[in-house]
């Protein structure tokens, strides 16, 4: 072999001397890491989290109080009491109709707030600050304020409208209004979050291409449809992920409102679960309740992330 032979690079798809050998440590070094931590990661999400669930469906086959151990086994019992239950189907409804009214109101809203707060004009991170305050608000402070907001007698509704000379109305005692009522709140306390999302999103954005548009004699609107709405597709999928998600899940700013009422009709799935299966001690009837609103949103939950995310 010549010299000039030993200097000559290896064939064209030979692997470089030594990289199985790097690939062979690397392996070796993460073994040590997904030892130390996985056990105790996956022991404290099999207790917490497997098992909890594995127990709630366990218990749904039984009529249980919630004392002593489940003995009186009622089969899918349980489950059909539920979808008999006027109350549950009026829950039903209302959390799809929160989940409507945040995709169709607070988003576009908070889609609006976001392109306006962005812009450089004077105050535009004090206004980030206002609308971003009811998100941080706890959500059970923020019921008792509207209800008494709400309120007939002596809150701000009342007072706006004796001042116009009329009676006013009681929002939240009446099955008609109670919902729109709790409704508005929801527009009101979540919108600054999808706000914030939304303005992180219009952040990234390469201001050049706004600029090359305005350059091309773009508007507005069709710079707002055609270049930032498109660029902005992931930022709205998990918008409307986390809307839909939490919609199902809303419990703490219902209960200080109205509880469930009057007569069921502000119901949600978890305050169902609460009221009838929690207070009335019919732990196997809640269990059934939860079983079902699990299995709603790990549905929802997925089949949207394979549908609408799966390239995010």
């Amino acid at each position: 072999m010549t010299t000039t032979d030993s200097i000559l690079p290896p064939p064209v798809g030979a692997a470089p001397p030594g990289r199985p050998r790097r690939r062979r440590s690397l392996a070796h070094t993460k073994l040590p890491v997904l030892v130390i931590f996985l056990p105790p990661a996956l022991l404290l999400f099999t207790v917490l989290v497997i098992l909890p669930m594995g127990e709630a469906a366990w218990y749904s086959f039984f009529h249980w109080n919630g004392y002593g151990a489940p003995s009186k086994w009622v089969d899918l019992r349980n489950y059909q009491l539920i979808f008999r239950n006027a109350a549950f189907k009026t829950a039903l409804i209302n959390n799809f109709l929160i989940i409507f009214v945040s995709i169709v109101i607070q988003l576009p809203l908070a889609l609006w707030l976001a392109t306006m707060v962005t812009k450089r004009i004077k105050g535009a991170l004090f206004f980030r600050l206002i609308f971003f305050l009811p998100y941080v608000l706890a959500d059970v402070a923020a019921g008792m304020i509207w209800r008494f907001v709400y309120d007939g007698d002596f809150g701000l509704v009342a007072g706006i409208w004796h001042f116009f000379g009329a009676e006013p109305p009681f929002l939240l005692a009446d099955p008609d209004t109670a919902m729109p009522a709790i409704l508005a709140v929801v527009v009101w306390k979540y919108f600054g979050f999808h706000m914030m999302l939304f303005i992180a999103g219009l952040q990234a954005i390469d201001r050049s291409i706004l600029e090359a548009a305005d350059i091309d004699g773009a508007t507005g609107w069709q710079k707002f449809r055609l270049v930032t709405l498109p660029m902005l597709g992931s930022t709205v999928r998990l918008s409307v992920f986390f809307a839909v998600i939490g919609s199902l899940q809303l419990f703490d700013l219902i209960m200080p409102l109205t509880g469930g009422g009057p007569a069921n009709s502000t119901q949600t799935m978890v305050t169902f679960l609460y009221n009838f299966g929690v207070t009335r001690m019919q732990v196997g009837f809640g269990s059934a309740v939860g079983v079902i609103l699990f299995v709603i949103c790990v549905t929802l939950a997925f089949g949207y992330k394979r549908i609408f995310m799966k390239n995010d």
